[in-house]
């Protein structure tokens, strides 16, 4: 029986909502714990939540799709499209290729904007907005992590940079892009990005933070930069990705490339062990043999992990409503124990998680 577990349950998550798709009308759905705290209110089960980072495998999608129109190409360097915005400070241009942002290889230095760490800052900061240039500007303050195509490290502002660049290879807003090319036509109507507006639809469960201080604040309303401000649902996430690699968003050879991974930095280890990285896809091992991919997410008081097997068969998502940054073990154990369901729920299927 598929139950969102008890060891999120024992960490103090709010709230916790999963999905498992495995072909139409077969999704198997639950809940636990609550939608608001010191309320009995049930968290829903199609509820909306921020998707974050999981942005990022739609961003990658767009782009493959547009190489294979022959819009732009993966070699490609970001002085091509953008010149002269990637300079300063040992970083350039001219050096790094669209493969790298898409690959986390480039090297740019991932600058954390100036976000909250404590609750008072929350309050101060979160309606704060900024442009892409302003992110790509607080980046190229810093020296680059390594020379490009050297290494690997997660960056925010490769994929910003990516953005931009889907917007002169269209002449059309990047998002614009992103709805009628993979939204429409999957039928994703809960996925949205909801710009300057700091709030969600209905329904949803409440996003909590917990900070170092161990206060746990309610930070639903906050506005959350491009492109990890897309609001979503399971149902939604689930469609995307078994559509995905089910080869019905890319050719065969475009999906080959995103699958073509490359292993991840130590820090990055620790939460996803003997995780790969390929072109805005991440690629995991099972317990019950084989891997399986994905992209997580997490900010803005909601954490969301998903997997789907080689060909889309089986596919999950577990939104949890609760971050845990009162300390590096806890974000951890949040991880693991979110990383076990969904290991769970893939391979407790036909074919013990394989594809059939």
């Amino acid at each position: 029986m598929f139950v969102p577990g008890k060891a999120l349950d024992a960490l103090g998550i709010t709230g916790v909502q999963a999905r498992v798709t495995t072909g139409p009308g077969r999704d198997l759905i639950a809940t636990s714990r609550v939608a608001e705290a010191g309320t009995n209110g049930p968290v829903p089960p199609d509820g909306y939540f921020r998707m974050a980072s999981t942005g990022k495998a739609l961003v990658a999608t767009v782009v493959l799709q547009l190489a294979d129109e022959g819009k732009l190409s993966l070699g490609d360097t970001v002085d091509h499209w953008l010149p002269g915005l990637v300079d300063g400070n040992g970083n350039g241009g001219r050096r790094i290729t669209i493969r790298q942002l898409l690959q986390h290889t480039s090297g740019i230095h991932d600058d954390d904007l100036p976000g909250y760490t404590t609750p008072q800052e929350y309050d101060e900061r979160r309606y704060d907005t900024y442009t892409p240039e302003q992110i790509v500007a607080l980046a190229m303050k810093h020296r680059p992590d390594f020379p490009p195509g050297t290494g690997w490290s997660y960056s925010n502002t490769s994929y910003v940079l990516l953005d931009m660049i889907i917007e002169k290879a269209t002449d059309r807003p990047w998002h614009h892009e992103v709805e009628g090319r993979v939204l429409k036509p999957l039928r994703m109507g809960h996925t949205y990005l909801p710009g300057n507006t700091p709030t969600l639809r209905s329904p949803h469960a409440n996003g909590y933070q917990v900070f170092p201080s161990g206060e746990r604040v309610d930070v639903t309303e906050q506005i959350l930069p491009d492109p990890g401000g897309y609001v979503s649902t399971t149902a939604d996430v689930n469609r995307f990705f078994k559509a995905l690699l089910g080869g019905k968003l890319l050719s065969p050879a475009r999906l080959a490339e995103m699958r073509d991974t490359v292993p991840v930095n130590k820090e990055i280890q620790a939460f996803w062990p003997h995780g790969r990285y390929g072109l805005g896809l991440v690629e995991r091992p099972l317990s019950c043999g084989g891997n399986y991919w994905s992209h997580e997410g997490g900010n803005g008081g909601y954490i969301t992990l998903n997997g789907t097997t080689d060909n889309g068969s089986r596919t999950v998502t577990v939104s949890m409503s609760t971050a845990l940054g009162n300390s590096p073990d806890n974000a951890l154990r949040q991880e693991q124990a979110a990383s076990n369901l969904v290991d769970h729920a893939l391979c407790d299927g036909p074919g013990n998680g394989q594809d059939t």
